[in-house]
C-alpha cells in the first residue's frame, strides 16, 4: 500500500481528535490521556511530581522511566532520546513511552517516534490499549498509514477510538475503499460506533463518491441513534453534496431540530459544488435573514461563487458586507476576492484588491496569475509571476501550471523550458497537472517532440495527458501518429470526449474511413456519440473521407442539427464541385429556419466557383449582405475573385480585387495565380504574384503555383529562377505523402519510399500498369525542367504518392472495392491521368483526395471534369475512348 504525501502542517488535526474533525472536540472518557501530562505544563512546587515518585518502586527501570517522563515533561526531546537510545533494549514503563510519543507528536517529529516505536518493539513490549492509541496516533498524524495499520494489528485490545483513529487515517489518505472495508470489519466485531465515527466515513463515502453507502450509513446514523446529532447530521449533509445529491442533502438540512453555522456552510457550498449557484446564494440571504452570524468559511465560500455566477453586482456586495463585518484582514479572503473579481473579468478590481493587501502568499500571486491568463493577458501573467520570483515566494504546481498555459498563449517557449527545469528541482514534474500544461505548451508551441519527451517521461498519465499529446499531434499535421497513440490510450484510460473528437478528426484528415466508423461505434457505446462536439466531428469525418451516404446518415440521426452541421455538409459539397447539391442544401437549411452565417457562405461560394456558376454565386455575394446582414470578409472575397476567375473573367477579377473595400491578403492574389495558371495568363499571373511576394514570401505553396504556371506555359526560364529563388530562401516542400486504409490499418506511403514491406508488389503492380499504358499511348513524365538534373516538374510538386496508394489498394482490397487515397500535395496532371487510365482498366472507383478538393475516377471519368488541370474550356475532359478501348487489350 503506498503512503500519501505529507499533510501540511496548517492543516494538522490535533492527534486526540483524529478521530472527528478539529471543532467538533469533547472531554475524552478515561483512557490512557487521563494520565498523560501536556509537555512543558508548569508544576508549582514540584508538589504533583513529587507525588508521582511517591507511588514508583525504586529501580533503575523505574528511575529512567521517570527520568525520561522529567524531560518530556519539561519538552526535552532530544535529551529524553539520548537516554532512551543508552538503555539499550531496557524496556520503560508504559507511561515513559506515552510520553515521549506524546512529546513526539507534539513537536512533530516523526523520525524520533519512529525510533521510539523501534525501541518498544525490540523490547518485546506488549502493546496495551494505551500504548497502542498513543502510536496509533502518532502515526497517523504523520500519515504513516502503513506503520499504524501494523500497530493496529499487534494490539491486544482495541476499543472505538482505535478504530476512529484508523478510519481518520485512511479517509485522509485517499484511501477511502480501504476506510469503508474497515468500518465494517469494525461493526462485524461488535464495536458500537460513537459520535466521531460517523462523520469519519461519512466523509469516505462523499471522498469516492459512493452514494448508495452513503445511505446505508445515513441508515445506520438512525439505528444508533445519533440523527439529532448537529456535527453528525452535517457530514451527512456534505456526504449528500459530494455525491450529487444536493436535493436530499436539503431534506437533511431543513428537517434539523437545530443548526449551527457549520450546518449552513454544509449546504450552502453544497449547492456551488453542484453547480447550483442561485440556490447557494439565496441560501445565504436566508442565513442572513435568521441572524446567523457567517463565519469566515462562509463568506470565502460566497465570494468564490460569486465568480463563477457571473454576478460582479453581486459580489461586489459581499465584498462590502466582508468589509463591514471585518473578514477582509484575512488573506483567504483576499485570495477570494481576487478570483472572484478576475472570473468576472473584473481584473482591474482584482488588482485593486491584490495591491492593498500588505502580505501575500503563494495563493494570492497564483490566483492573480490565473486571473490574467484566463483573461487573455498572458503578457501580464508572465510579468506578475517575474514579481513573484523577485519576492522571493516559491512557486507550487498550480501557479507553475499557470504561467505554462501563459507561455503556451504567447509561445514563449524559452520560459517554458525554465519553468521545466524549476519544476523538476521542486520535485513536481510527477503532478498531473504540470506535466499537463507542459504538454500543452510544447504541442501549441509545435515542439511536438519536446511534448512527446515529457509525456514518455511522465510517472503517471490521466486521460487529460493522453487526450493532450493527441491533440498535439493532430494540430501538428500527424494525424498518423495521433491515431497510434489514440490506440494506445484505450489500453491505459478510458477516452473522453475531447479524446475521440479529435481521434475522429485525424481519421478525417488522412481518409481512414473504417477507422473513424470503429470510433464512431465506440462512441455510440459509451454514450458519447450525441454529446458536445462530438456527432458533428463525426459528421466532418465521414464528408473529408468522401463517404456522403454515411454523412446524410449521421446528419439525419442528430437531432439536434446547428449551423455548423449544414455547414460541413454544404463544404463537403463544395469539395466535390457539387454546385447545384450545395445550392439545394441551402435552400433547405432555410426552410428549417436555420441562420446562416459568414461560414455558410464561404463553403457556397467555394461550390459556385466549383461548379463555373457565377450568376449564382454573384447573387449570393450580393445577398450575403443585403438580405442576411452579414458583412463579407477576405474569405469571402478571395471566393469571389475564384468564382471570377476560373470562369476566364480574370479580368474582372482584378477589378474586384482594386474595388474590394480592405487590403487584400495573399489568398485573393493567390485565387487570381491560380485562376491565370488555369487559363494560361502568363503576364497576370506575374503580376499577382508580384503583390502576393510582397505580403507573404516564406509560404512555399504560392511559389509552386507560380512554378506550375511557368510549366503550363514552357516558360522553363522562368521556373528554374523561382526554384533557385526558393532554394536561396530556405522554403522547403513538404514531401509528397499518401494514405490508405486496408482492414482497419493504415498504410502510409512517401515519394519514392522503398520502406513498406510489400514494395516489391506494389512496384510489380505499377510496372505492369505502365507497360500497358505506355502501349496504349500515354507519355507518363510529361514534363521536365530545362536543366535535365532537376527532377520532373510533377516529380518535385507532387512525388508520385498516390500512384503507390493505388497500386497498395489494388492489392489489398476485393475486386470491386472502392480505392480510398488521401494525399497532401496537390495531384499532379500526369498522376491524374494515369490514376483515370487504371480507374477504367482495373474497372474500380478510385477517390483521391488533394489538399484542395476530391477526385472521384469512374470508368476514365473524374468528377472534377479535368478543370483544375487544363481549365474549363482547356483540355480534354476524359480519355480519349480509342485510347480506352486499348487499355482494355
Amino acid at each position: 500500500m503506498a503512503l500519501s504525501a505529507k499533510t501540511p502542517s496548517d492543516q494538522f488535526i490535533p492527534a486526540r481528535f483524529l478521530a472527528v474533525p478539529f471543532k467538533h472536540r469533547r472531554p475524552r472518557t478515561p483512557n490512557f490521556y487521563s494520565k498523560q501530562i501536556k509537555p512543558c505544563m508548569t508544576l508549582k512546587n514540584g508538589k504533583k511530581l513529587r507525588a508521582i515518585s511517591r507511588n514508583l518502586p525504586s529501580t533503575p527501570t523505574c528511575d529512567l522511566s521517570s527520568e525520561i517522563r522529567r524531560l518530556c515533561l519539561n519538552g526535552d526531546l532530544e535529551l529524553a532520546l539520548q537516554r532512551l537510545t543508552s538503555s539499550k533494549e531496557t524496556p520503560l514503563e508504559e507511561d515513559a513511552y506515552i510520553a515521549l510519543l506524546g512529546l513526539c507528536e507534539w513537536r512533530r517529529n516523526g523520525s524520533v517516534g519512529s525510533q521510539v516505536y523501534s525501541h518498544i518493539s525490540s523490547s518485546n513490549i506488549r502493546l496495551t490499549l494505551r500504548l497502542g492509541n498513543a502510536l496509533l496516533s502518532m502515526f497517523i498524524r504523520f500519515d504513516e498509514v502503513l506503520v499504524a495499520w501494523n500497530v493496529f494489528a499487534r494490539m491486544v485490545q482495541r476499543d472505538v477510538f482505535s478504530w476512529n483513529v484508523m478510519l481518520s487515517g485512511y479517509g485522509r489518505s485517499g484511501f477511502f475503499e480501504e476506510a469503508l472495508t474497515l468500518y465494517y470489519r469494525m461493526l462485524w466485531e461488535g464495536v458500537r460506533p460513537d459520535l466521531y465515527t460517523f462523520p469519519c466515513v461519512l466523509r469516505t463515502c462523499g471522498g469516492i463518491p459512493d452514494l448508495a453507502r452513503g445511505r446505508e450509513i445515513h441508515a445506520h446514523v438512525v439505528r444508533f441513534g445519533f440523527c439529532s446529532e448537529v456535527d453528525v447530521l452535517n457530514a451527512v449533509i456534505t456526504m449528500y453534496a459530494k455525491c450529487g445529491c444536493v436535493d436530499v442533502a436539503r431534506r437533511v438540512f431543513d428537517k434539523m431540530p437545530r443548526r449551527d453555522c457549520i450546518s449552513w456552510n454544509s449546504m450552502i457550498s453544497g449547492y456551488f459544488e453542484n453547480g447550483e449557484y442561485a440556490e447557494g446564494s439565496h441560501l445565504f440571504l436566508v442565513m442572513r435573514h435568521l441572524s446567523v452570524e457567517p463565519d469566515l468559511m462562509t463568506m470565502t465560500s460566497v465570494i468564490s461563487a460569486s465568480g463563477f455566477h457571473i454576478d460582479e453586482r453581486f459580489g461586489k456586495e459581499i465584498h462590502g458586507f466582508a468589509l463591514k463585518k471585518g473578514f477582509c484582514v484575512e488573506i483567504s479572503m483576499h485570495n477570494s476576492l481576487i478570483q472572484m473579481y478576475a472570473s468576472t473579468r473584473s481584473l482591474m478590481e482584482a488588482k485593486k484588491v491584490f495591491l492593498r493587501m500588505e502580505s501575500k502568499d503563494v495563493v494570492t500571486w497564483t490566483a492573480m496569475i490565473c486571473g490574467f491568463e484566463r483573461n487573455n493577458s498572458s503578457d501580464m501573467a508572465l510579468h506578475t509571476f517575474e514579481q513573484m520570483k523577485s519576492e522571493n515566494v516559491p512557486p507550487d504546481e498550480i501557479t507553475i501550471a499557470s504561467v505554462l498555459s501563459a507561455c503556451a498563449s504567447l509561445g514563449r517557449v524559452d520560459v517554458g523550458i525554465e519553468l521545466q527545469e524549476l519544476a523538476r528541482k521542486k520535485g513536481l514534474m510527477p503532478c498531473a497537472m504540470v506535466g499537463n500544461t507542459l504538454l500543452d505548451m510544447y504541442c501549441k508551441s509545435q515542439y511536438i517532440d519536446k511534448a512527446l519527451e515529457t509525456f514518455r517521461l511522465m510517472p503517471s498519465k490521466d486521460v487529460i495527458s493522453w487526450s493532450s499529446i493527441i491533440t498535439g499531434f493532430r494540430i501538428n499535421r500527424r494525424s498518423f501518429e495521433a491515431l497510434k497513440f489514440f490506440r494506445q490510450m484505450q489500453f491505459d484510460v478510458k477516452p473522453n470526449s475531447i479524446a475521440l473528437v479529435v481521434a475522429v478528426s485525424a481519421c478525417g484528415s488522412i481518409g481512414a474511413l473504417m477507422c473513424g466508423q470503429e470510433i464512431h461505434a465506440h462512441a455510440l457505446r459509451t454514450g458519447y456519440g450525441s454529446q458536445g462536439f462530438l456527432p458533428n466531428a463525426i459528421l466532418d469525418m465521414y464528408v473529408k473521407c468522401g463517404n456522403i451516404k454515411y454523412a446524410w446518415k449521421q446528419f439525419k440521426l442528430h437531432e439536434e442539427k446547428d449551423v455548423v452541421s449544414w455547414n460541413i455538409l454544404l463544404s463537403g459539397h463544395a469539395g466535390r464541385g457539387h454546385g447545384e447539391h450545395a445550392v439545394a442544401l441551402f435552400h433547405e437549411m432555410e426552410d428549417e429556419g436555420i441562420q446562416p452565417d459568414e461560414v455558410t457562405f464561404v463553403s457556397l461560394l467555394c461550390a459556385c466557383s466549383r461548379s463555373g456558376m457565377l450568376k449564382q454565386g454573384s447573387d449570393y455575394f450580393r445577398d450575403m449582405s443585403q438580405k442576411y446582414r452579414i458583412t463579407p470578409n477576405l474569405k469571402h472575397y478571395s471566393c469571389m475573385v475564384d468564382l471570377f476567375s476560373r470562369a476566364g473573367h480574370l479580368g474582372e477579377a482584378l477589378r474586384f480585387i482594386r474595388d474590394v473595400p480592405i487590403e487584400p491578403d495573399p489568398a485573393i492574389w493567390g485565387a487570381l495565380l491560380n485562376g491565370c495558371r488555369i487559363h494560361r495568363n502568363v503576364e497576370l499571373g506575374e503580376l499577382a504574384a508580384e503583390h502576393i511576394f510582397e505580403l507573404d514570401s516564406q509560404s512555399a505553396g504560392y511559389y509552386i503555383l507560380l512554378c506550375n504556371l511557368y510549366a503550363d506555359c514552357g516558360e522553363w526560364d522562368k521556373l528554374a529562377r523561382i526554384r533557385r529563388l526558393m532554394k536561396e530562401r530556405g522554403l522547403i516542400i513538404d514531401p509528397g505523402c499518401c494514405w490508405v486504409e486496408a482492414k482497419g490499418k493504415i498504410h502510409a506511403f512517401l515519394s519514392a519510399d522503398e520502406s513498406h514491406p510489400q514494395i516489391k508488389e506494389i512496384n510489380a503492380v505499377l510496372s505492369g500498369l505502365y507497360d500497358r499504358m505506355k502501349a496504349a499511348g500515354f507519355d507518363l513524365l510529361e514534363y521536365r525542367f530545362i536543366d535535365s538534373t532537376e527532377a520532373s516538374k510533377d516529380d518535385v510538386f507532387c512525388g508520385h504518392s498516390e500512384r503507390l496508394g493505388v497500386a497498395f489498394g489494388l492489392i489489398s482490397s476485393a475486386p470491386g472495392r472502392p480505392i480510398r487515397v488521401t494525399k497532401n500535395l496537390y495531384m499532379c496532371r500526369s498522376c491524374h491521368i494515369i490514376v483515370k487510365g487504371i480507374s477504367k482498366l482495373v474497372r474500380r472507383e478510385i477517390t483521391v483526395r488533394d489538399v484542395e478538393q476530391f477526385h472521384h475516377f469512374k470508368d476514365g471519368e473524374c468528377s472534377c471534369g479535368d478543370e483544375g488541370y487544363w481549365g474549363r474550356n482547356g483540355g480534354r475532359r476524359h480519355l480519349n475512348s480509342q485510347m480506352m478501348n486499348l487499355l482494355l487489350i
